[in-house]
């Protein structure tokens, strides 16, 4: 055996741990959410419409691009930064937490891997000032089957002429700049899909109705329609036929952005569970000195702290270029399954009064559905990880 040295150990950082510049973003993303959307929560939540006021704040605190190079205009700040931020913000509303999601972990990284140069100085500044992005991948009958498009493009000229119907798009009502995916070869399958950038006022480019949901009602889900839609050819993302590549490598990087949306919904929830049984009375004590309630509490908390651990090691190999996709579906996979498990406890330490609108936990039971559905579903994940683990 070998012999035991003695002297001070490696210091090595617990995954956890947070560099100096990575507190301070994450005080100000909960102080953020705290001060400026708590208060708005419920009005939203209610009349199913985000508060634009606050989408022109999170533009004016660096929330919309977290990522993008300050050359650009944006923050220059880091993958795992803008994880933090969408679990402070999913921890308030999973809404808010949305709109900042799909800003920087699918349109922002799109452009930023897949655009020119042309094409980042032309968008990223906008994207980063005052224009909110939309990916918009899904239709009618492409969901789980992503690449089943039924939206067509054909070249004409110096342009591509697209038709179609986009579903669940989110971010489509307020969006000024979308990542459509159309198909300009069907013959070829998926090698003839192409990613294009659209803007709002693009003739023949639409929003249609707004989806009225379960939860996360706040945040726009909307239909986009294409009805000879003329897109420059300077508009294509990436190479033309590679838009598959675009929407996988993107996606990969969105399902750790799910994750952390999932924490958040699971530690909001928890939070108000754990102060409401310190407070309700029963048998002339609170019910939080009963075993079965600490308990309980207890099991939840710790399947919240592995969820975070796990969200926060695919986004750290993320940063580090480390290879991160099988990290990615667990990770989504887990915290959406978490989050729907602790907020529907969580709403039972409530009893009665769980089930009423009076009391938060019945809005995070109805946000955290949305985890296990959106940007895959848990059986894509699932599907995934096996493929993975078994070397297919």
């Amino acid at each position: 055996m070998a012999e035991l040295t003695t002297g001070s150990p490696p210091t090595l950082a617990p995954l956890t741990a947070l560099s100096e510049e990575e507190r301070m973003f994450q005080a100000a993303a909960r102080e953020f959410a705290e001060k400026e959307i708590r208060p708005h929560v419920e009005e939203m939540d209610r009349e199913g419409v985000f508060n634009h006021d606050l989408i022109a704040k999170f533009f004016e605190q660096g929330f919309m691009a977290i990522e993008v190079a300050e050359a650009y205009g944006g923050s220059g700040g880091t993958f795992f930064m803008a994880i933090l931020a969408i679990e402070e913000f999913s921890r308030v509303d999973a809404s808010a937490a949305v709109v900042i999601d799909v800003q920087n972990t699918l349109v922002n990284n799109a452009l930023q891997r897949w655009g020119s140069e042309e094409q980042k100085k032309k968008f990223l500044p906008r994207l980063s000032r005052d224009t909110v992005g939309a990916y918009a991948l899904s239709e009618a009958g492409s969901g789980s089957d992503a690449f089943a498009l039924a939206a067509r493009a054909r070249e004409e000229g110096d342009h591509f002429v697209l038709n179609g119907r986009k579903l669940w798009i989110t971010n489509a009502k307020e969006a000024g700049l979308s990542i459509v995916f159309a198909n300009l070869n069907p013959d070829l399958g998926y090698k003839g899909i192409t990613a294009f950038l659209i803007e709002r006022d693009t003739p023949g480019f639409t929003v249609g109705r707004k989806e009225d949901k379960l939860g996360i009602r706040a945040s726009s889900t909307c239909e986009l329609i294409l009805e000879d839609c003329r897109v420059p050819k300077a508009n294509v993302l990436g190479e033309v036929g590679k838009g598959y590549k675009v929407a996988i490598e993107t996606l990969n990087e969105g399902r750790i952005g799910i994750g952390a949306q999932m924490v958040g919904v699971a530690r909001g929830a928890l939070n108000h569970a754990v102060r409401y049984a310190q407070e309700r009375r029963q048998f002339g004590k609170p019910i939080a000195e009963f075993q079965a309630i600490q308990f309980q509490l207890a099991r939840l908390a710790t399947e919240v702290e592995a969820a975070r651990l796990m969200t926060y090691n695919a986004a750290r190999l993320k940063d580090a270029r480390q290879p991160f996709l099988k990290e990615a579906a667990m990770a989504k996979y887990f915290c959406s399954d978490v989050a729907e498990r602790v907020a529907s406890e969580c709403l039972e330490v409530y009893g009665g009064y769980g089930f009423t609108k009076d009391y938060p936990v019945e809005k995070y039971f109805r946000d955290s559905k949305i985890g296990k559905i959106y940007e895959g579903t848990s059986f894509m994940q699932l599907q995934t990880i096996a493929k993975l683990i078994l070397g297919k």
